[in-house]
């Protein structure tokens, strides 16, 4: 008996190094980069990994719907990008030299931020028509949308005579009210949109936890079959989920274009990959219908100081894609070992 109990023992050991590996991998290689250089502790570092996780938080959030249907969005960088540019092209200083719309006066702040929300839950309300109607898997239905987006992208910045320029040059009153700051930590500010995005994390926590929406949302995703005959409108909860997910691309890229300050088409490449990357971190799993947005709002957080730990390291740019996908990997990898213990 003494000699199965040591055995049962180890082995729950062996499956908790194996369930967290990525995370005490995540706070060993934290550590390190703190021995290595004491400033990543200091408070402009801190500060700078809040700013950028809340950066990203928005759009973490939308994927992580995606997911929890066992999906995904591929489009999210893209889509993203498009709107940034256009909030841009529509928000510049009047009389600047190379403004993208000469004759076009600066619109008002709430008309582009509506037209963002707007651009944001079209492009989530094809996606998620197509995945529910069709029954196309997410994955096929957000490249293609990827790639018309993008295509749709650079056809924007050809208009009148950008001819593919970035877009700068924006109006003081946008720049400060997305970057500018209420609060500061001595001399450190902290930056207006970062209080934007605990306002929509908060919202997004009552959206999956208190409303009818979100539990059939974790329903769907757990087994749409088993949800469709209790009841739920599988269909509407789809397009639902895809078009939320699109309405916080139109947030995230309205706070990019200004935090930027020069958006272009390389503007939103690759963030749907560091978004994907926070959900299975933060165990918003594959296989449906489990995530928590404490989970994403770890995994963000995380991701983020992995990356700002990189730079402090002096990593190579490019060595961070490698990284970044072996993250990707070993999470998917502990998320589907779970699945299966479960099972």
């Amino acid at each position: 008996m003494k000699q199965k109990n040591k055995g049962a023992l180890r082995e729950r050991r062996r499956e908790f190094f194996i369930n967290n590996s990525l995370y005490l991998f995540l706070i060993a290689a934290i550590v390190a980069i703190v021995i290595y250089d004491p400033r990543f502790l200091s408070v402009p570092s801190l500060v700078n990994i809040l700013s950028l996780s809340a950066a990203n938080l928005p759009l973490a959030l939308g994927i992580a719907g995606a997911i929890i249907l066992s999906g995904t969005d591929l489009s999210a960088g893209r889509a993203v990008g498009l709107i940034a540019c256009v909030s841009a092209s529509l928000l510049q200083t009047s009389g600047y030299p190379n403004k993208m719309f000469p004759a076009l006066q600066t619109l008002p702040l709430w008309a582009v931020i509506l037209l963002a929300l707007a651009m944001g839950g079209l492009i989530g309300l094809i996606n998620g028509f197509c995945v529910a109607k069709f029954r196309l898997h997410p994955f096929i239905v957000t490249l293609a949308t990827q790639l018309i987006i993008f295509g749709l992208l650079l056809m924007y910045l050809m208009i009148g005579s950008n001819n593919g320029q970035s877009i700068s040059g924006l109006d003081a009153s946008y720049t400060e009210f997305i970057t500018g700051s209420v609060l500061r930590i001595g001399s450190t500010a902290i930056p207006n949109y970062v209080f934007y995005s605990v306002g929509i994390t908060l919202l997004m926590w009552f959206v999956w936890n208190k409303t009818t929406f979100g539990k059939n949302m974790f329903a769907v995703g757990s087994n749409p079959e088993a949800a469709r005959v209790s009841g739920v409108n599988v269909t509407g909860v789809t397009v639902g989920v895809f078009t939320l997910a699109g309405i916080l691309y139109g947030v995230t890229g309205f706070i990019e274009a200004a935090r930027i300050g020069s958006n272009s088409a390389a503007t939103g490449l690759n963030y749907e990959l560091d978004a994907i990357a926070a959900c299975v971190i933060g165990g918003v799993s594959f296989v449906g219908g489990i995530g928590k947005i404490r989970g994403v709002i770890l995994g963000v957080v995380l991701l983020r100081i992995i990356f700002v730990g990189l730079t402090f390291l002096s990593i190579d740019s490019n060595l961070q894609y490698v990284i970044k996908g072996l993250i990707i990997l070993v999470a998917c990898a502990i998320d589907m070992r779970k699945y299966l213990v479960r099972k």
